[in-house]
């Protein structure tokens, strides 16, 4: 049965190519074979601590998270979109340009060094809001990456800004790494001689701390859920 089958598709083929001067076969076994499956795209998107400051090549968050999930079976490249100093306003600004349109899954980490100037944390709200609404818009999949405010900053900003990740993950039903510093932060064998940006065994931890958040967005990607 199968070959009368295939002998109908061929003679169908050769009467639909008659006056073509592509041979049957080669458009047949163009019909027929299955183009090769995409991978995965990602792109970590942020400052310094994504961007890998005076690491190595092959030493920064996103090269060791695409290496982590290959070594795992996941067929997936992470672009590094990182910029050092970056705020959530400079974010804001170059997002559209920064992430290509087949991107898959944008892992957001922003707001660190609004911390650090003393930023309103309602402005820093609404900027990391607005690039939420922007990436879903396009049809993609977002990783919220949190971060903490340091405790000289006083109580009262502290309290405001450490709430902005878990209410912006509740409000848009987003997934979250709670702190992107995890393990890392005050920990001196983790971290640069500037103590504030992790070296490359910190960014081991940082990995490991992503990475069940960033598979379970694969599969779920992937189901179409």
């Amino acid at each position: 049965m199968a070959f009368k089958a295939l002998g109908k598709i061929f003679s169908a083929l050769a009467s639909l190519t008659k006056m073509s001067s592509v041979p049957v076969l080669a458009l047949f076994l163009c019909i027929a074979t299955p183009a090769a499956a995409e991978p995965f795209r990602i792109v970590g998107f942020g400052d310094s601590l994504m961007a890998g400051y005076q690491l190595a090549p092959g030493e920064s968050f996103p090269e060791k998270l695409e290496a982590a999930l290959r070594a795992r079976g996941h067929d997936v490249t992470v672009a590094n979109a990182g910029v050092s100093g970056d705020t959530t306003s400079g974010g804001l600004s170059r997002l559209d340009w920064s992430v290509p349109e087949e991107t898959d899954l944008v892992i957001l980490g922003l707001g660190a060094n609004d911390m650090l100037r003393g930023l309103s944390p309602e402005s820093t709200k609404q900027n990391l809001e607005t690039m939420i609404v922007r990436l879903r818009e396009r049809g993609m999949a977002v990783l919220l990456v949190g971060m903490y405010a340091a405790p000289n900053l006083g109580p009262d900003y502290q309290e405001a800004f450490d709430a902005i990740y878990p209410r912006l993950a509740r409000e848009h039903e987003l997934p979250l790494v709670p702190f992107f510093l995890e393990g890392v932060a005050a920990n001196r064998a983790l971290l640069l001689e500037d103590g504030m940006h992790p070296n490359a065994e910190g960014v081991d931890v940082m990995v490991e701390n992503a990475l069940p958040a960033v598979e379970r967005i694969i599969a779920e990607e992937k189901s179409g859920a």
